[in-house]
């Protein structure tokens, strides 16, 4: 196992903090589209008996550059799919790095979480029943998303001109606490007042303006799950319908998104087109009403990065014999992820006790703290985040550089369920976070967050 990460180092120096005077921006930008040529087998749902039979929308790898006046710089890669393995995350970012002297710290994964997205890697694998074509087409596919992030983001760090950057912050409503709601009855319980559960309407919001005032990248967040779409066409979900949307409007420009601390959060109602097309519309309206507005405030640097993997440990391990019957198990997912388990076990001796779990955080000046975790970390996270480090300049990102489980919050730890622990047979691991899981998050977000300074109030 890859040993923990160092806290990694300042981007900017103490002299540029001291400044009164906001640092310029260099700001570069790139995509490449991934729609994958053949059918391939989709990521996200285990119901799925086929691979994909079409495309509503191309699916892209979008990298933006930013660099600060002392020539920091950060790197952004937003892409189009469910998730990616640890495997592939730190292989990626670390090409990236030696081929542009950056470390972990500086280049950041963000997957979108769309379920209508080709399965990469191993991310999910236990899910999918693939034949030998398909497992070909996933093993291709993944090769190809490396070496297109790889091209993106070599092109965004050369493009990098005269920039300003400015934040802002809208709202969106169609992110409802599915653990809490009966999804079958939005409309009337929104009707009744009578939604229930912890949500988080924020839709942050980055733009990134050339130095004749252009507007050349708008990049955005929401806390809710890509999931309105449950077919076999291949579609970035209502996140597609929203960055199409503002990239109309806004001719010249490239639209990001991110996913939020949505692991608790379904678009609802779902289960259309028109659906996913009318959230992506409200989605891209939150973000059109602060920039039109001019309800936006000026990012000055300098921009500070780190970086660390801290251990979270598992509840309870079942022993090898555990492993060995369910193996012969007649449940797929089950008898899958045995297999998978008892391999490893032959390869390693035995099951770490622990999973190596990435945080990552950016400062910008005293404008903008965004954290950047993996998995698909529940909204109680953000919530308490924000709450304690500034809700209008602290932005909270999941689903980055390894999509490897749910991080559930101890509230939803003990109440169980799908996001509580059901979903690790889905994702391969032996069992659920011990019952410290928040504890040990936070503690981890703190240390990275400490190191790369907090906002002053």
């Amino acid at each position: 196992m890859i040993p923990n990460l160092a806290l990694a180092a300042f981007l900017g120096t103490v002299a540029a903090i001291a400044s009164d005077d906001a640092p310029s921006w260099k700001a570069g930008i790139a995509r490449r589209d991934v729609t994958p040529g053949a059918p391939i087998w989709m990521a996200g749902y285990a119901a799925r008996t086929a691979p994909s039979e079409g495309i509503i929308h191309p699916l892209w790898v979008r990298a933006l550059a930013i660099e600060d006046s002392q020539g920091s710089t950060g790197l952004l890669l937003t892409l189009d799919v469910c998730g990616v393995d640890r495997a592939f995350g730190l292989e990626l970012r670390r090409a990236i790095g030696e081929r542009h002297g950056l470390g972990l710290e500086r280049v950041v994964l963000a997957c979108s979480h769309t379920h209508s997205g080709p399965v990469v890697g191993s991310n999910l694998i236990t899910m999918y029943p693939l034949d030998e074509i398909q497992r070909k087409r996933v093993a291709e596919y993944t090769t190809l998303l490396r070496q297109a992030a790889l091209e993106a983001a070599s092109e965004a760090l050369a493009d990098r001109e005269p920039a300003s950057l400015e934040r802002g912050l809208g709202r969106a409503q169609f992110g409802i606490n599915r653990r809490n709601n009966d999804q079958s009855r939005i409309a009337e319980l929104r009707a009744a007042l009578a939604l229930a559960g912890p949500n988080d309407p924020d839709v942050p919001i980055l733009t990134v303006r050339s130095q004749e005032g252009s507007l050349r990248a708008i990049v955005f967040g929401y806390a809710c799950h890509c999931t309105t779409l449950q077919g076999n066409l291949l579609t970035n979900d209502y996140a597609g319908f929203a960055q199409a949307e503002l990239e109309t409007v806004y001719p010249g420009a490239t639209a990001f998104y991110w996913a939020g601390c949505g692991g608790d959060q379904n678009p609802l109602p779902r289960g259309t087109l028109d659906l996913a097309e009318q959230h992506g519309l409200a989605l891209a309206n939150a973000v059109r009403a602060v920039v039109e507005f001019g309800a936006v405030r000026p990012v000055s640097g300098p921009l500070v990065a780190g970086y660390q993997e801290i251990p979270i440990p598992f509840d309870d391990l079942p022993e090898r014999g555990h492993w060995e019957a369910l193996a012969r198990s007649d449940n797929p997912f089950e008898s899958k992820r045995a297999q998978a388990l008892l391999a490893r076990i032959e390869a390693e001796g035995q099951l770490s006790p622990t999973y190596p779990y990435p945080i990552q955080a950016w400062r910008f000046g005293n404008e903008l703290l965004w954290i950047f975790m993996g998995g698909e970390v529940v909204v109680d996270y953000a919530l308490r985040l924000k709450r304690n480090l500034g809700a209008d300049r602290t932005w909270v990102a999941a689903y980055c550089n390894d999509v490897m489980a749910y991080i559930p919050s101890r509230r939803v730890w003990e109440e169980g369920g799908y996001e509580g622990g059901g979903a690790m047979l889905y994702y391969g691991l032996p069992t659920r976070w011990g019952p410290q899981v928040e504890d040990v998050v936070i503690q981890g977000v703190r240390a990275v967050v400490d190191a790369v300074g907090r906002l002053d109030p």
